[in-house]
């Protein structure tokens, strides 16, 4: 079994923004899947199917940002996962918009949600894989830039970064490791 976690907040209020991308790359992956979510259980909402073999489980954490990883946790507790049979997706001011990149440890580099998965994990070592959205404008907080949406202009490069980053997700579900994930999509 493997779990994509993606982080972001719930509500229409913050659908569309860049806090948000964890949350729009799975609905790209379910929406190339034909997955629906439309269960909830462990503070999250989730859609499910297979992948080959490969039971997935697609996991938005209803607690918002800071809290993630509590949900986290229950899911790993429920079904006895290791945190090597997670991925998590998340936006970076660190990466430019249309730009991702997938690693296996670090810190939380100032990113409460990650901070959060650190905490409840217990590790800081568990495969990520980071969508850029880009550092605020000049004059504006780091808050202001990640709760707003992204530029019109930006529109098809955020597109392209979602379908990139869907696609080494199920990449990596399909069976290969996620080094070889790396190599294939940073």
């Amino acid at each position: 079994m493997k779990l994509i976690i993606g982080l972001g907040n719930p509500g229409a209020k913050y659908a569309q923004t860049k806090h948000n991308i964890g949350f729009i790359t799975l609905d790209e992956i379910a929406f190339q899947r034909g997955w629906t979510f439309n269960r909830s259980n462990f503070e999250s909402v989730y859609a499910e199917g297979m992948v080959g073999t490969e039971k997935v489980i697609l996991i938005k954490p209803q607690t918002y940002m800071n809290e993630s990883g509590r949900s986290v946790r229950q899911w790993l507790d429920y079904y006895d996962c290791s945190v090597e049979d997670i991925v998590v997706v998340y936006d970076d001011m660190d990466l430019p918009i249309g730009k991702i990149r997938l690693r296996q440890k670090g810190g939380a580099g100032g990113h409460n949600g990650i901070k959060s998965m650190i905490d409840h994990l217990g590790t800081k070592q568990f495969n990520r894989l980071r969508i850029g959205v880009g550092r605020p404008y000049e004059n504006q907080s780091v808050v202001s830039h990640v709760l707003s949406p992204f530029h019109k202009s930006t529109h098809e490069e955020v597109l392209l970064s979602v379908k990139k980053a869907a696609d080494a997700a199920l990449y990596w579900v399909e069976g290969h490791s996620f080094t070889d994930t790396m190599t294939q999509f940073n």
